[in-house]
C-alpha cells in the first residue's frame, strides 16, 4: 500500500510540473480577464458536473466569501446548487440544457462564465458555454486530456496536461485557488 500512495503522490507531483510550464501562462490571462470582469461591475459564472460541480462551488464560493484576506465580496455564482432549478430544467427540457438554461436567465454580456469537465465534453457544459459566446459573454473552459469540445466555444480553455480525471481534478481545484490569490492581491 506504501508503493501505491508513493506512486500517486509521484504522478500528482509530475502533474503540477508539467502544468506550471503548459499552463501557467493562460492561468495569468483567465485571473486578468475575471479581474476585468469585475471591475466592469459584471459577474463570474460557474459549472460543471460530478466533482467539477463540486469545484465550481468551491471556487464561487471563494469569491463571494474570502480566500485569503479580508476584501469586499465579488460576485459569483455556481450554476450547480440549485437542485429545485437543476432538476426541473431536466425533467422538462433534458440534462443537456440544465446550465444552459441558467446561464439564459442570470448571465448578461461581459460576464465571464466559467465550465469545468475533465473531458472536455460534457455536453451540458459545452452547450452552455456555446451560449454564453452567443450572448457575448467570456467562456473560460477548464478541462483535461486534449481539451475536447470546449476547445471550439471557449476563448480561453485551461487544458489540464493529463489524462487521469483524479490527477486533473486536482490542477483545477489549484487553478481556481491560483486565479483566487491572483484577484485577492488586487483587492
Amino acid at each position: 500500500m506504501e508503493k501505491l500512495i508513493r506512486e500517486i503522490f509521484d504522478s500528482h507531483i509530475a502533474t503540477v510540473e508539467t502544468s506550471r510550464y503548459l499552463i501557467s501562462q493562460t492561468i495569468e490571462v483567465v485571473a486578468n480577464v475575471i479581474l476585468s470582469s469585475i471591475e466592469q461591475k459584471n459577474k463570474i459564472i460557474l459549472f460543471g458536473n460530478g466533482g467539477s460541480a463540486g469545484d465550481a462551488q468551491h471556487i464561487a464560493a471563494e469569491f463571494t466569501g474570502r480566500f485569503l484576506k479580508e476584501r469586499k465580496a465579488l460576485p459569483a455564482i455556481a450554476l450547480t446548487t440549485d437542485t429545485s432549478a437543476l432538476t426541473a430544467i431536466a425533467n422538462d427540457y433534458g440534462y443537456d440544457d440544465v446550465f444552459k438554461r441558467q446561464v439564459e436567465a442570470l448571465a448578461q454580456p461581459g460576464d465571464v462564465i466559467i465550465g469545468i469537465s475533465t473531458s472536455g465534453n460534457s455536453a451540458n457544459v459545452v452547450s452552455a458555454l456555446d451560449f454564453g459566446r452567443e450572448i457575448g459573454c467570456k467562456t473560460i473552459g477548464m478541462s483535461g486530456r486534449n481539451g475536447g469540445l470546449m476547445n471550439k466555444v471557449c476563448d480561453i480553455n485551461i487544458v489540464v496536461p493529463s489524462d487521469v480525471t483524479a490527477r486533473i481534478q486536482e490542477i483545477h481545484i489549484l487553478i481556481g485557488h491560483i486565479i483566487c490569490e491572483i484577484v485577492d492581491s488586487k483587492f
